[in-house]
């Protein structure tokens, strides 16, 4: 190049030798000992170069371009061939001036002088010993400069640390020599033929890949252990990156060997296929359209199934998203769009199988039925969303199954307990890694029918606004006649109908269900079952169900009317029959061993049996007490496994007017004690109360059973009769029960569950009800037949209840009060 002074081939420690070996020629420790001996002459014409930094020891070629500088070469040659070689701070410069140059520079050896075919010059030569520029004396006709010697002790030998240090870089060395695919197993003779650890040092500085400032730092540095150290450290580094480099490069090479492999297999099996009738790809895309030719999509569905089933055609079958789309276009046509079983409009058959399956649930019953005639005489109509809300075990999820048998419709279930992703209703996007629809659109698809009987089951159970989104939200529009229509699922990303399915979902409280979603269900409350009829449900369903499951026949167990009742009232405490049920297959299971065995056993199932299987009583008949204690009446309460009885129990001793309350009372109830103990006391001149006596004694309020936690309102009035009672000492009207809210102003407020209440106290002998006047509503909605017996006090005042309660007479031996 023509004005330029450079290294003829920029020589990295990686391609030391690439052919020219007679450009390194090693340097034996006598020449290395006769080199440093020599003097430094007192000046020295200077050489610029550009692009590297020349050691002792180290034969370079350079490129010789400057006019001035092939005249300093042809001068020192003809002459002693010393010259002195300096690096330019910046190699863009094209002709520098002295600040432009190192001061320190290395004493160089004209080895040859080569004149190239192109006409330029290319001149060889060995660095000797370092100097130091003092001044420049001369720039004309090339740089002269006045220098001194920049060498130290060189003498280490005997130094193990030094000794050591040049092991490991000789050893780092031969690493990259042989982790380099450029470079010749014969470089490492090469290094490992160097005898002087300083020419080693100086020999592998110089073909550091490196900046050119930090070759010079290196040059500079007096201390050659230190350079040895810098040197060493560079070359750690330098490994490194070559291990990465040779890393990637295979993994690169592992990557496009698979790649031409997978592209021979898939040249290879296309030519099979197409020898066989046709691609794998081509017949999979026949099929998807054969299959649409079927379908009753709308012309919107269509022609996006056309554009997507294009974009297939024009992908790779290797591709990842090849099998995306597929997938894709593979669940548009599985979909029932507008596919519709024909439902069975034989009204009295549809009552004959409800009733067949389900005892009781009338209400539902009559509710399908309603439906039923409906589109019967319409022919099309929006299904309704119901909602079944009662304790476990009263056949919530099961009436689904019959429903859908009595309508001659497919049945789905899909439980959402636990429900915590929005995702699981609507699905994700299709661009995602293993998305698929939501489980509404993949429970359509799998019944094969858009107007199935879907239950959704536990809706009271799903987990509210979370990081994942709210999933009781994306059932709004499931559960909405007025949206359903269009139900847009994220992986279908197009409007799928859910007007004709009929919603069916349970829960056993409304409490947390979402209020949006509680206002679009039709609620439907099943409360839980008379003796009588879990005695009916366990003749007509229970036992030849299970007696079916446990491969017996009818005809080798009876079970009487009378066993029946003793294990519903001794063994089990719940509004539905599940534990009935269990009890009942452990009888069967017990029997069945005799059975198997061969062995003799009583057909008849015997109190004995049940006594010796299920053990002794565990629950005693809940029943009412008696009125001769003052202060004690029978309340009634909502659980979640039905209706019970409780007692409030009140005592008076002398003290300071302190209220106690006891039980395991939650805050509500806490609250209604203390306004009926107030109200007493703001009333006990109409019950012929002393006011002194509330300064004198204390009262203390006690609901048993201790370990079970209680709340709600709707012990406030049995709370102030049991308080009247206990100061006036009159007795408590024999088998009374009462249940309603109380406030400040005496009033008796409405409270809920009160079917179960009723239950409850029927099964307790119960025969006089005291409950607020607006509840009323709520008994004429109850079947007779649960009621019956049972004798109803409404009343709108605390006033009116205690007089109804409490008889005139007083109790035997009443505790006298002072006044």
């Amino acid at each position: 190049m023509a004005g330029s002074d450079k290294v003829e081939k920029n020589i990295l420690f990686t391609d030391i030798i690439n052919g020219d070996t007679e450009f390194i020629p090693l340097l034996s420790q006598e020449e290395e000992d006769f080199m440093n001996a020599e003097e430094i002459p007192e000046t020295l014409p200077i050489l610029p170069l550009r692009n590297t930094v020349l050691f002792p020891g180290v034969v370079i070629p350079i490129t010789v371009g400057r006019d001035k500088s092939i005249q300093l070469i042809r001068e020192s040659y003809g002459n002693d061939r010393t010259i002195g070689v300096v690096a330019q701070k910046d190699p863009e410069i094209e002709d520098p001036l002295a600040r432009d140059l190192f001061n320190v520079g290395t004493v160089a050896n004209i080895l040859k002088i080569l004149q190239m075919p192109d006409g330029s010059t290319m001149v060889v030569i060995q660095g000797k010993k370092r100097f130091k520029t003092v001044k420049m004396i001369a720039r004309k006709p090339y740089f002269r400069a006045k220098v001194i010697s920049y060498e130290t002790d060189l003498k280490l030998e005997k130094d193990e640390n030094f000794l050591a240090l040049i092991s490991s870089l000789k050893d780092l060395a031969i690493q990259i020599i042989k982790l380099s695919p450029n470079i010749p197993s014969e470089a490492t003779f090469a290094i490992k033929n160097i005898e002087s650890p300083v020419f080693l040092t100086n020999f592998v500085s110089s073909n550091l890949n490196i900046p050119l400032q930090e070759k010079q730092h290196l040059l500079e540095i007096s201390d050659v252990k230190e350079r040895a150290k810098q040197v060493l450290a560079a070359l750690t580094k330098e490994l490194q990156m070559l291990k990465l480099k040779n890393q990637i490069q295979d993994k690169v090479k592992t990557e496009l060997d698979k790649q031409q492999r997978d592209y021979m297999l898939h040249q290879q099996l296309k030519t099979i296929q197409e020898e066989l009738g046709g691609t794998s790809q081509q017949q999979e895309i026949e099929e998807l359209r054969r299959r649409a030719k079927t379908k009753k999509w709308s012309k919107e569905v269509g022609e996006h199934f056309e554009k997507e089933l294009n974009k297939l055609m024009r992908l790779n079958p290797a591709a990842m998203d090849y099998s995306i789309h597929l997938n894709y276009l593979e669940t548009l046509v599985e979909l029932p769009w507008n596919e519709y079983t024909k439902d069975n409009f034989d009204l009295s058959h549809a009552r004959k199988i409800l009733d067949a399956d389900h005892y009781g649930l009338e209400k539902v019953k009559e509710r399908i039925i309603e439906y039923l005639a409906v589109l019967k005489l319409k022919g099309d109509m929006k299904s309704p969303i119901i909602c079944l809300v009662g304790p476990p075990g009263v056949g919530k999820t099961s009436l689904g199954k019959s429903v859908a048998r009595a309508l001659e419709r497919k049945y789905v279930r899909m439980s959402l307990g636990g429900l915590r992703d929005e995702a699981e209703i609507r699905g994700h996007r299709k661009t995602y890694i293993g998305a698929m629809p939501g489980r509404i659109i993949q429970n359509i698809k799998k019944v094969k029918s858009s107007n199935p009987v879907f239950v959704l089951d536990e809706v009271d159970k799903v987990i509210g606004a979370n990081v994942n989104g709210d999933p009781s939200a994306a059932l709004l529009e499931v559960l909405d006649p007025e949206q359903n229509t269009t139900f847009h699922d994220n992986f279908i990303d197009l409007d799928f109908d859910l007007s004709k399915v009929l919603f069916i979902a349970t829960a056993n409280t409304l409490a947390t269900v979402h209020p949006a979603l509680r206002d679009r269900m039709e609620i439907i409350e099943i409360s839980g079952y008379l003796l009588e009829e879990k005695v009916e449900i366990a003749r007509r369903h229970l036992v030849p169900r299970q007696m079916k499951e446990h491969g017996l026949k009818r005809t080798q167990l009876t079970f009487t009317k009378k066993i029946l009742e003793k294990i519903v009232e001794d063994y089990t405490r719940e509004s539905g029959v599940r534990l009935l049920e269990k009890n009942i297959a452990k009888i069967i299971r017990n029997k069945a061993r005799f059975i198997a065995e061969d062995k003799a056993y009583d057909r008849r199932i015997s109190i004995e049996d049940l006594q010796k299987v299920l053990g002794p009583p565990k629950f005693q008949r809940e029943k009412s007490i008696s009125n001769d204690v003052a202060g004690v009446v029978t309340g009634l309460a909502w659980t979640s496994v039905g209706g019970e009885i409780l007692f409030v129990e009140t005592s008076l001793s002398k003290g300071k007017g302190m209220l106690t309350l006891t039980g395991n009372l939650g805050d509500v109830m806490k609250e209604s004690a203390t306004i009926a103990y107030e109200y007493l006391k703001a009333h006990s001149q109409s019950l012929g109360i002393s006011d002194d006596v509330f300064q004198k004694y204390n009262v203390h309020i006690h609901i048993p059973e201790g370990a079970t936690p209680k709340d709600g309102p709707s012990a406030g009035i049995t709370m102030v009769t049991a308080l009247a009672s206990l100061f006036t000492q009159r007795k408590v009207r024999l088998n009374l029960a009462m249940t309603g809210e109380i406030t400040l102003r005496g009033k008796v407020l409405p409270v809920g569950g009160i079917k179960e209440k009723m239950l409850a106290a029927k099964r307790a002998k119960i025969e006089h009800i005291v409950l607020s006047k607006e509840n009323e509503k709520d008994i004429l909605e109850i079947n007779e037949k649960y009621i019956k017996g049972l004798e109803f006090h409404y009343v709108d005042s605390m006033m009116e209840a205690i007089e109804f309660a409490l008889l005139k007479e007083k109790v035997q031996h009443p505790l006298i009060l002072e006044k």
